[in-house]
Order: C-alpha cells, then structure tokens, then sequence
C-alpha cells in the first residue's frame, strides 16, 4: 500500500513512522525545510513529552473533546512514548506536575529519534512542498482518495493522512492549510480559536509593573462575576507580562475558557475574574499571625518597608499600593481592620480577564475537524474513504503538561495503523 501523509510534525511522524513498519510504502510531505519545528519549541525549547498521569487521566485534562480520543489513548498511550525514544537511545525523567523531559533537556534529541526511525523505515521525506490539493475519485457515490497534488508533482496514493497542525505558531508551519483541503472535501470545520494562550487584563499599568515577575506555588481562580460562578481553579507558576498574564497555570485556564459560553461578551462586560491567592499554603488565620509576626520584629519601620520577607520585591509597591494602607505609616500604628484588609488582597488579589492573545501566540489551536466526521477507532474520514486524520487539525485541545503531545503521538499511531 502506498500511504501519503501530510505534515512533519509529531503527529505526521508518528503516523508515517507506524504505516512504514507495517511494509506500507510511505510519503513524509513537509512544506518547511526540515520537520518538528514546532516540537522544538514546545517546553520552552526542552520538549515536555508527555505525562506521568494514569493514562485514565488524560481524557480529564483533554477539555476540547477528550471522550473522543478514548481508543486512540489506549491503543498509545505515556509508556509507549516514553518506550519508543529508549529504544531510540534517549531516557527520560520527571519533573514537577507529572510532566515528562528528555534526560538531555533538548527537544532537538526527541526530534532526532523521530527522525532516526524515519530513515530507518525507509520513509521518503520531501521538504519545502507544499499539498495544494487531496485527490478523489467518485464510486458509486462514495468519495475515495486517489492521491495528492503539490506545488510541485501529483502523487498517487491509496491512503492519506492529513496532519498539518493547527493555526499556532505560523512560523512553524503550522497555517490552517490542512483545514482549506478537508473543507473542499466536505469537511466542516469548528471554530478555530486560541488555546494555551496567555490572557491580556484590563489593568494593564498594573501588569506592565509586575513584567517579567514569575511567581510560582501561587493558586488562581477564574470566576464569573456575573453568575458568581467559579470557572476554573489551578495551582502552580504564573508570569505577569506587559498586556496582562501567562505561565502554566494561565495557558492551561485558557484551554479551559475559550470554551466557555458566550466568553467573548463576558470579555466586554468585564465579568471574567482572575483571582490570585499569593499565600495558598497559609489560611487567612495563619496568615495574619505570620504578618503580625512580621511587624512586631519591624515595628518602627514604614509599612513602604515591611513586606520583604513576605513577597517579592516587585510586588510589594503593587500590594502597598493596593491595600489602601498609607506607605508611610509605621507598622505599629496599622489598625486591625487594615491588617485585615492586607491578608484579604493577599489572598484573593484580583484583576479582569480583557481577551486571549492572538492565536499566533497560541501554543495550540482549539477547534478544527469535526469529531463527528471522524472514526474515533481508526481515525478515518466518514466523508472521504482512505482519508484519515491525525493531531492538531482534529477539534481536540488540552491543558498544558504533555497531553497534547500525546494527542498527536495516539492519534498519529492509529491513523498510521489503520
């Protein structure tokens, strides 16, 4: 059999990698220069290649879809990934979260056991072509895949699998093509939006303050202040930027509000909280003695200059400010009432979500290929006989924390498979 697959990505390489083993004939097409660019740069360039969790769990940390990717987490899953690259001479560890690193802390050495198997396996890599077109012919009114067209050549084939990514990160390579060539074969496509993007706040003097402060062991929440509902709650690391907020525990709050219900009018009316809690290991309680503690020992001093030990310096004028407590007041002349109003903000210091970053910025790209016209045993097109589907260009989204990796990886395998 001869199999094309569309996209060099980890999905598109998975998925090539697996129909070459078993004696298909395969087709690697990459319209960039070389393949995984977009998996360098994943774990800020370290390659968080997937996660420790039962792979029960994934489906919970999968927001966008994740009951769809049920067969294909368990017919890949964590230990496959994690066996295939030993095999391939890299080890692993763990980090923090349950996330799983390269040994090395190099993305370069994941991609480069991809492409060790590749070659391997025989597969034939054509770079810098780009698929303007996916070949059909008609058979008793069933459309059946016959092949490609490129900007270069017309390839037969007797099966597709289109795997080009989503719309994050363009200069990867990943542009939304592969969404224009399932829509000319009927396909329906889901809203493409942002996810595992960082957030822009309304108060933003504040935020351009606090740039380049990341702050970790903090828990957020994001709350609808409308319905007075609790949205989403995290903990871990967060990174205050220019336009607003980023840091894990941002992205992955993102995967989860940009499918929440009319969440762009929510933007505008200003009702979308974030909800910072600086100090979650102390109750309100705990907290106010450790502050007493505080200034009893710094009694003399100004307010302005008693709040080192507990915050980071940058935070501090924020917090000062903020607290509506005079910076030039002696620590011994703040009232009860004050401190009070201290440990509150501490532990809830809140700010109003304004918008996603655009979806350049986006890790991964929430939306794409209806499930619905999809086979979620063996990835193939209920439209398009012999054509399937793999990775990003699928409706599915995680949280951060390798999942999405490991989407692209199951799904590659099953289309490659079937």
């Amino acid at each position: 059999m001869k199999v094309v697959v569309i996209g060099g990505g980890p999905a598109g390489m998975m998925a090539a990698i697996t129909a070459s083993q078993k004696g298909d004939k395969v087709i690697l097409i990459e319209k960039m220069k070389s393949l995984g660019r977009k998996l360098l740069i994943t774990g800020k360039g370290r390659c968080n290649i997937t996660s420790s969790l039962p792979i029960e769990e994934f489906i919970k940390n999968t927001p966008g879809n994740g009951k769809f990717l049920y067969s294909s987490y368990q017919r890949y899953t964590n230990k496959d990934i994690i066996k295939f690259l030993k095999e391939e001479g890299l080890e692993v560890k763990e980090e923090r979260g349950n996330r799983i690193f390269p040994i090395t802390d190099h993305s370069q050495d994941v991609l480069e056991c991809f492409i060790k198997k590749l070659k391997k396996n025989n597969v034939e890599i054509h770079y810098n072509e780009k698929v303007e077109e996916i070949l059909y012919k008609e058979k008793e009114g069933e459309k059946i895949v016959k092949g490609i067209k490129t900007n270069k050549e017309v390839i037969e084939a007797d099966k597709v699998i289109l795997a080009t990514g989503g719309k994050s990160y363009p200069l990867t390579g990943s542009t939304g093509d592969g969404y224009d060539l399932a829509k000319k074969l009927g396909h329906t496509i889901k809203d493409i939006k942002p996810s595992l993007v960082p957030l822009e706040i309304y108060e933003k003097d504040i935020c351009k303050e606090l740039q380049g402060l990341s702050l970790k062991n903090v828990s957020i929440k994001l709350l609808d202040s409308e319905k007075n509902k609790n949205i989403y709650e995290d903990f871990g690391e967060m990174l205050f930027t220019h336009f607003g907020v980023s840091g894990p525990i941002i992205l992955s709050s993102s995967a989860h509000l940009v499918r929440y219900k009319n969440i762009e009018e929510k933007y505008k009316n200003r009702s979308i909280k974030l909800v910072i809690d600086f100090k979650p290991a102390l109750l309100e309680q705990k907290l106010e003695a450790r502050i007493l503690r505080d200034f009893d020992e710094l009694k003399n001093k100004q307010y302005k200059n008693s709040l080192d030990k507990l915050l980071p310096q940058k935070l501090i004028p924020v917090i000062v400010r903020q607290s509506k407590i005079d910076a030039t007041k002696k620590v011994n002349e703040i009232t009860k009432e004050e401190r009070r109003n201290l440990v509150h903000l501490l532990k809830s210091f809140t700010l109003e979500i304004k918008a996603f970053r655009p979806i350049e910025e986006a890790i991964i790209t929430s939306g794409g290929i209806n499930i619905k016209e999809i086979d979620p045993k063996t990835m193939e097109s209920k439209i398009v006989k012999n054509l399937y589907f793999a990775g990003e260009i699928i409706d599915v989204d995680s949280y951060t924390g390798g999942f999405n990796l490991q989407i692209a990886y199951s799904t590659g395998y099953v289309a490659g498979l079937s």
